[in-house]
């Protein structure tokens, strides 16, 4: 039996408006999707339980605000706990545009549109793709496909889950020993217990204990480069290197992004990003990438993922870039954007339980593993706070352990405000975690005053780590100037006389000790590590890039 189509509620209490919304939306939508009308708000409320009751997917509702009796926004409030995933929508006249900011705050409201919607094609769907696109990157079908089984708490098996979830590749986990088809699954794979982590495709082949570019070539990554040579190539696909990537691209460079893991970098790891430019609900680092790797893709920058640099050699007026797998591509110009990790937390019993509820950064993965649970984050940056806020969804115990008095001096104050309001977040300061305690998972940590070294111990269901920032510069080696901490300097930054600089002109603002190699977003020094800025950075790069092109 083929499955049931997602639907897309349509709600509005004048006919003709109706029928002209449902219209539109089956003229773009309707092969993929099944348009479910209503002329009031008491039935489309109605349509939302028959939906919940038969367990049908809903992806998008579409209502109009003023309507008597039941509103617009009385519907998408009665929604949020019977779809909680589905994107909400208003049809608003311009006197109704205060309701509709009013109702992001209060039920999370992704967006709203101006009536009238003439023509579609400019004004109604743009919006109804991005929010179509946001509900396909989380949807979860009745699945067949990648199955990941693997046993409780094993660190192989979440890293390939990790890896799965940060490239946008849908899979399910089947755990031995929790779900009832578990061992059934690994029978048919030919697989035993020893074999695990075991990996079942699609077309139902079977890879056994398999690494990430194992995994990545088998389920259709590109992890090479189709051309020995480039105008510009990009290392680090976070937020500096997908913008350079897309500038380069579409302003007619042939051009290539290396990225070892996942496009998103650090920032993909951000369950919210609430001051970004142009998102007042906020956007999830994953979904900023997504859309940024998508954006790239469409103006022809080819990108590898995964693929690790190992080298950079200086062959003027080129520079040959070394991968792992023993390749290498010609390249008249780098960006650098490699980004930054998170720093190593020295505590007893810490690495032996990563994967095990302790993690570095968070994600939708580890936070359901642990729902209900205490959970504690470690710093006090953005990162960790926006990490707080989205662990709120699953449990009502998050503390924050900061080494300091407060979160002033590292935090943005919307942040702050966000955690002081949320009665299921506290913070613990002038603390550190000396000690992880489990067998085979987490289960209490030891805490520590940084003053006093007085000792506490307490329970917790999972650990996440956001301390210090390193930098992705090993493997330069000395082949550009770096600073003590390993950041590269470019610019006014640069010692004077440069060693090495053979071309008749000064270093550019965003390029290294050799010409060519241009630097931008968290890896570079002097960079205000936000989002926002690394974009710039990566888009400015291009700029640059073009002006040494025309150099050469």
């Amino acid at each position: 039996m083929p499955e049931q189509k997602p639907s897309i509620l349509a709600i509005d209490d004048e006919p003709e408006v109706l029928n002209a919304v449902v219209r539109d939306l089956r003229t773009r939508y309707g092969k993929e999707y099944r348009l479910l009308p209503a002329g009031s708000g008491e039935e489309g409320i109605e349509i939302l339980k028959d939906l919940q009751r038969r367990g049908e997917p809903l992806a998008l509702i579409l209502t109009d605000q003023r309507m008597p009796l039941v509103t617009g926004l009385d519907v998408l409030r009665e929604s949020v706990d019977m779809f909680p995933s589905t994107r909400r929508a208003l049809l608003t006249a311009y006197a109704d545009t205060d309701v509709a900011i009013n109702a992001i705050n209060e039920i999370g409201l992704d967006q709203y549109i101006m009536k009238p919607w003439d023509p579609p094609a400019e004004r109604l769907y743009p919006v109804v793709d991005d929010l179509l696109d946001d509900w396909l990157a989380g949807y979860r079908p009745t699945y067949s496909g990648v199955r990941v089984i693997s046993q409780p708490w094993s660190r192989a098996a979440h890293e390939l889950k990790a890896f799965l979830a940060m490239n946008r590749v849908p899979y399910r986990s089947v755990v031995i020993g929790l779900d009832d088809d578990a061992e059934t699954l690994l029978a048919s794979a030919g697989a035993e217990i020893g074999d695990l982590p075991v990996v079942v495709l699609e077309d139902g082949q079977t890879l056994i204990k398999p690494d990430a570019p194992t995994l990545a070539e088998r389920i259709g990554l590109k992890t090479h480069a189709s051309s020995p040579a480039y105008d510009v190539a990009i290392i680090g696909g976070g937020p500096a290197g997908l913008a350079a990537a897309v500038y380069g691209a579409s302003e007619g460079l042939k051009t290539v992004l290396i990225e070892s893991s996942a496009p998103g970098g650090q920032a993909g790891q951000s369950s919210l990003i609430e001051n970004y430019l142009g998102f007042p609900k906020g956007i999830s680092g994953g979904d900023l990438a997504r859309r940024a790797f998508t954006q790239a893709s469409r103006f022809g920058a080819e990108i590898l993922v995964p693929a690790t640099v190992s080298s950079v050699e200086r062959d003027d007026p080129y520079r040959i870039v070394h991968l792992a797998d023993g390749s290498q591509i010609t390249t008249k110009a780098l960006v650098i954007s490699t980004g930054v990790s998170y720093g190593k937390l020295a505590a007893e019993g810490i690495d032996d339980l990563i994967g095990a509820g302790v993690y570095y950064g968070t994600s939708r993965i580890e936070a359901e593993n642990h729902r209900g649970q205490p959970m504690y984050v470690v710093g006090g940056g953005n990162s960790a706070g926006q990490a707080a806020m989205f662990l709120t969804r699953f449990t009502d115990s998050v503390t924050i352990a900061i080494r300091s008095a407060d979160l002033g001096a590292t935090m943005s104050q919307y942040l702050i405000d966000n955690i002081e309001a949320a009665p299921e977040v506290s913070v613990l300061p002038y603390a550190k975690v000396v000690a992880a305690h489990g067998d085979d998972h987490l289960e209490s940590l030891v805490m520590a005053n940084v003053d006093t070294e007085e000792e506490t111990t307490v329970p917790a269901g999972a650990l996440f780590i956001f301390i210090g920032q390193m930098a992705h510069t090993d493997w330069l080696g000395n082949l550009v100037q770096k600073d003590a901490q390993g950041f590269v300097l470019t610019g006014n930054d640069l010692a004077d006389p440069l060693k090495g600089w053979n071309v008749d002109r000064d270093p550019l603002p965003l390029e290294s000790s050799v010409p060519g190699i241009f630097v931008a977003g968290d890896v570079r020094h002097g960079s205000i590590r936000r989002v926002a800025g690394a974009t710039g950075e990566g888009s400015t790069a291009i700029r640059f890039v073009h002006q040494h092109l025309a150099s050469l």
